[in-house]
């Protein structure tokens, strides 16, 4: 009973948001944010790693209340170790997800976001050592957000949560990133 009672509430509040963009526009979103990237798993004495996440989405508007985006960022993840340690893993990140607006100006987003490993390095005491051959060619997160628009700008905060494993020869790492940005959005 309480679950169909939940249904109802939230249909009766879909249903009540009004018109947020017109069926079937298409617009570009230039974003430039940070990240706060960790690995979860088999791995322990890591913290967060603070990079850079640029980009740019494409948004097709399906109806008033869903959107499907699609984009390519370039963005800086990995995790900090103990002591001076790190691991620096530049991917490209392409994200797809589904926006649905709940309320004006706000969208909630799901997705699936494949990323490609550009580079991997291993920081320790001033040494680095290119550790590329150990990762995955691909790895899989799904991008769980949300994002609120302001006249043209859109800040957008996600969190990706690592589906597939980091490093291909052992282990279970997985990405698990926040992601900020701020982007504007330019109507095409």
């Amino acid at each position: 009973m309480k679950k169909i009672l939940l249904l109802a509430v939230a249909l009766v509040m879909t249903l009540s948001v009004s018109a947020q963009h017109s069926t079937g526009s298409i617009s570009l979103i230039p974003k430039v944010g940070i990240n706060l990237a960790n690995l979860a798993g088999d791995i322990s004495d890591n913290s967060i790693k603070v990079g850079l996440v640029a980009g740019a989405d494409v948004m097709y508007q399906l109806s008033p209340l869903v959107g499907l985006s699609g984009g390519l960022y370039y963005s800086v993840q990995g995790c900090e170790g103990s002591g001076d340690s790190k691991l620096s893993i530049d991917e490209l990140n392409i994200p797809l997800l589904a926006n649905f607006y709940v309320a004006d100006n706000f969208a909630l987003k799901i997705g699936l976001q494949p990323g490609i490993i550009v580079s991997a390095n291993s920081k320790f005491d001033k040494n680095s050592i290119d550790v590329k051959s150990n990762m995955q060619t691909i790895e899989l997160c799904v991008p769980i957000g949300a994002s609120y628009e302001y006249e043209d700008f859109v800040f957008d905060a996600r969190y990706n949560l690592g589906i597939s494993k980091v490093n291909k020869n052992s282990g279970s790492q997985r990405n698990s990133v926040i992601q900020i940005t701020v982007g504007y959005k330019f109507d095409l």
